[in-house]
């Protein structure tokens, strides 16, 4: 970068509707002179609060650090937001050189030791500070964290550890954009009414439309979309075409050439365990398990293995279910995992007379929406506001205003929900902007908080609405449910707030929220038919209600294998080939040939796309376990939206952050640290 180099203020100056950024003003070119330049900036304030002649307070050290680097947070919220959602080949080079600079960035920061003497200084003195739980919450968050970069190492240990985490980020952005490109890479395009026999018509409208999307007008693509493929082997007659699709999408990440992850894998796996190592470790996981609920990889494993066994026992009665159905059709074959889906469904449909097919026509993605918005607002009070003419990051995202009971706003929402090849897999929540209380250098006082779910539904044709799956609709609550532990966020400092809390806490605001997704009363108010208007027939309500634990066996041994899988990864002893590691796990777990991970090593963005989820899948059931729990507070009631109990949901769950241990926070709200009981009679696996 030279002097000369403009900067473009809308990147930093937010000056968009009620602060939102201002997308439309931002180019892809504009994020490399900015990030310099705010790194740069970044260093200034670090090298102030490190060198302050005066002695060490919580204001002058914890929270100058709370509140310095804004620059940098405000252009790193956009640009990760467009890496994910919106992304292109400029952006994804930006990306893979951005990665490791700003590991190098953080890692100079966590290892000054001038600024570490001062936190120390701090955390060894904690009790004559005065401080509240909050505050004291806050340090310990510092100190941990600068432990955890190194600062107690020797020099020649701390060079090390960098350049361990910056080959790990470059690795990490790698990783993402190496399934990404798979993902974007491959169709199957069919025309013939062969190839399309059993593919209902909501299904055909979202291939049409995908295939338009990639110059096939008039044919019928099936892409890696989850939105896409699942409902494909679904539905899909054709078994050929069945396995066909199946192998493309489980062979992400593990094709050859240069989008190949195997190698990326094994090179992440011996960084993660040396920098482990480093830090004085056994592994990886026990790194990561530090300062979470589980504590320990052990307690992890004895959870997933308590649940996998009663998990692989119900699948092999379900395949056996399925084989039944094969034979009948004088078909001579195992269940394979491209049959696995196809024939769930016609077991269902004979079980319980519905189909998933029957079911879809009362999901309408804009009453779900309605939905996630009524729910909040009986629980929390709250109200959802689109704001049209706004422009989000891309013409699909739409912005919403939520308010509180007494018209205040609280938090801005924006909602992107369709697949399209610029995004990546999955669904996940992010903000551009948390919310705190704390003076900034500019004199505001507090942030709004604003947060976007991003999904990827497959989007229907030209003025036709777009219908969900019962999956896909209890994806959006899961989303909103994140979405509204950033917006419900009530703390003072921006480290500790909304999904500022434990890896296997995060997930239980989330996962909790599905849960009224299938209260009657909600279904029979938004389960309408998007032709008639008419509400979900009390007799198909009943039947799905029924069926929530419908093929449950062959869903956790998806689950719990891939959970088992990362936690095998990150407590090896001696790192081995990855493929080899994850085919002796299965091996050793008893996996079922006709199941398959529901996400293979070398697509499990999760674990390998960034640090997030590593040694950390299993947070989903460590949080399933509470959120299980927690509804059945409700449920004790006799009312889902109780008053008393909700304003303790939100006042201990959802507006607490990472202020309070999660431990203490679950025990404010339920009284008691749950069982893993009901969250197997949830699944249909209880004794």
């Amino acid at each position: 970068m030279t002097a000369s180099t403009p900067l473009n203020p809308a990147l930093t100056t937010w000056t968009g509707h009620e602060g939102l950024p201002r997308f439309d003003l931002v180019k892809d070119t504009d994020f490399a002179p900015a990030f310099e330049a705010a790194f740069k900036a970044h260093e200034v304030e670090i090298d102030e609060i490190a060198g302050n002649p005066e002695a060490p307070t919580f204001d002058n050290t914890v929270i100058a650090l709370e509140i310095a680097g804004d620059e940098l947070s405000r252009i790193s919220s956009i640009f990760w937001n467009k890496a994910g959602a919106d992304t292109n080949e400029t952006i994804q080079a930006l990306e893979r050189d951005i990665a490791p600079k700003m590991s190098r960035h953080y890692s100079k920061i966590g290892m000054n030791a001038a600024l570490f003497k001062r936190i120390d200084t701090l955390w060894e003195n904690r009790e004559g500070l005065g401080l509240d739980l909050e505050a004291t919450r806050v340090l310990e968050r510092h100190w941990k964290g600068f432990v955890k970069s190194g600062a107690k190492l020797g020099k020649d240990e701390q060079e090390r550890l960098a350049a361990i985490n910056e080959t790990l980020a470059g690795l990490g952005a790698k990783f993402g954009q190496n399934v990404l490109a798979d993902e974007k890479s491959w169709a199957l395009l069919l025309q013939s009414d062969e190839d399309l026999a059993g593919v209902p018509d909501f299904l055909r409208d979202a291939m049409a439309a995908a295939a338009a999307d990639r110059g096939e007008k008039g044919k019928y693509a099936v892409t890696l979309s989850r939105s896409i493929i699942e409902p494909f082997l679904t539905f899909s007659d054709n078994r050929e075409l069945r396995e066909q699709a199946f192998r493309a999408w489980i062979a992400r990440g593990e094709n050859g050439g240069e989008t190949d992850n195997r190698g990326l894998i094994g090179e992440t796996l011996a960084l993660r365990a040396e920098k482990a190592k480093l830090l004085g470790y056994d592994n990886y996981a026990a790194l990561k398990l530090d300062n979470t609920m589980a504590k320990t990889p052990s307690a992890v494993n004895g959870l997933l293995m308590q649940v996998w066994e009663k998990a692989v026992a119900r699948a092999r009665e379900e395949e056996a279910d399925l084989a039944k159905l094969v034979a009948a059709e004088g078909r001579n074959h195992d269940v394979m995992p491209w049959d696995w889906r196809h024939y769930a469904e016609k077991l269902r449909a004979e079980k319980f007379n519905f189909s998933e097919g029957e079911l879809k026509p009362y999901l309408q993605l804009e009453k779900i929406i309605d939905a996630c918005f009524d729910v909040a607002q009986r629980l929390f009070g709250i109200t959802a506001t689109e704001k049209k003419g706004i422009a989000g990051y891309h013409p699909d995202v739409r912005v919403f205003e939520i308010r509180d009971a007494g018209g205040k706003l609280v938090a801005l929402f924006l909602g992107d929900y369709f697949a399209r090849s610029s995004k990546r897999s999955g669904a996940w929540m992010s903000s551009f902007q948390s919310q705190h209380k704390l003076t900034l250098k500019n004199g505001a006082v507090g942030e709004l908080p604003i947060i976007y779910n991003v999904c990827n539904f497959a989007k229907p044709a030209e003025g036709k609405p777009a219908l969900l799956s019962l999956d896909d609709a209890r994806t959006l609550f899961h989303e909103f449910g994140h979405a509204l532990h950033g917006m419900l966020s009530n703390v003072t400092y921006p480290s500790v707030s909304g999904t500022g809390v434990s890896r296997d806490f995060v997930e239980l605001p989330s996962q909790l929220y599905e849960h009224w997704l299938t209260v009657p009363d909600i279904l029979k108010r938004y389960a309408v038919h998007y032709q008639t208007g008419e509400p979900m027939p009390e007799a198909l309500l009943d039947k799905v209600l029924a069926a929530r634990t419908f093929n449950s066996g062959f869903a956790t041994v998806e689950f719990t294998s891939s959970a088992l899988v990362d936690m095998a990864y990150h407590t090896a002893e001696t790192q081995s080939e990855p493929m080899a590691l994850e085919a002796a796990t299965l091996d050793k777990i008893g996996m079922p040939r006709s199941i398959v991970m529901r996400h293979r090593s070398p697509h499990f963005l999760h674990v390998f796309s960034g640090d997030g989820y590593s040694a950390g899948y299993y947070s989903y059931m460590w949080s399933e376990v509470l959120d299980a729990d927690a509804f059945a507070a409700f449920e004790e009631t006799g009312n889902p939206f109780d008053p008393g109990m909700a304003k303790k949901l939100k006042d201990y769950v959802y507006s607490v952050g990472g202020s309070i241990d999660p431990e203490d926070a679950y025990k404010r709200f339920r009284g008691k640290l749950p069982s893993p009981d009901a969250m197997l009679a949830k699944k249909g696996l209880a004794a």
